[in-house]
């Protein structure tokens, strides 16, 4: 895996409720990923991006809601997330800038 490749895997961290409630009780961290990406470079993107030890990662494939505008019927884009497991003692900290 390219390191170009390892850079473009991760799009964002997903912040929400939901998010916030999995990264306090099982030290999960949750991102928006590339929809072609695999679990192996999920990990590696981000142990090289964030230098930190990940356990596993699991996969979910989020369905595009149907949206109306008018009469007009659309639908936005399907997406994937990663729950990341990192290892005990490893945390990932949005809120502080470095």
């Amino acid at each position: 895996m390219s390191q170009e490749r390892l850079l473009q895997v991760l799009l964002a961290p997903q912040i929400s409720e939901k998010a916030t409630f999995i990264a306090d009780k099982n030290e999960q961290v949750v991102f928006k990923v590339a929809s072609d990406a695999t679990k192996p470079e999920i990990k590696a993107a981000v142990e090289l991006l964030f230098k930190v030890q990940v356990e596993s990662v699991q996969v979910a494939n989020v369905k595009g809601k149907e949206k109306r505008f008018g009469r007009f019927i659309g639908r936005r884009k399907s997406w994937k997330k990663a729950y990341v497991s990192l290892k005990p003692g490893q945390e990932i900290n949005f809120a502080a800038g470095e």
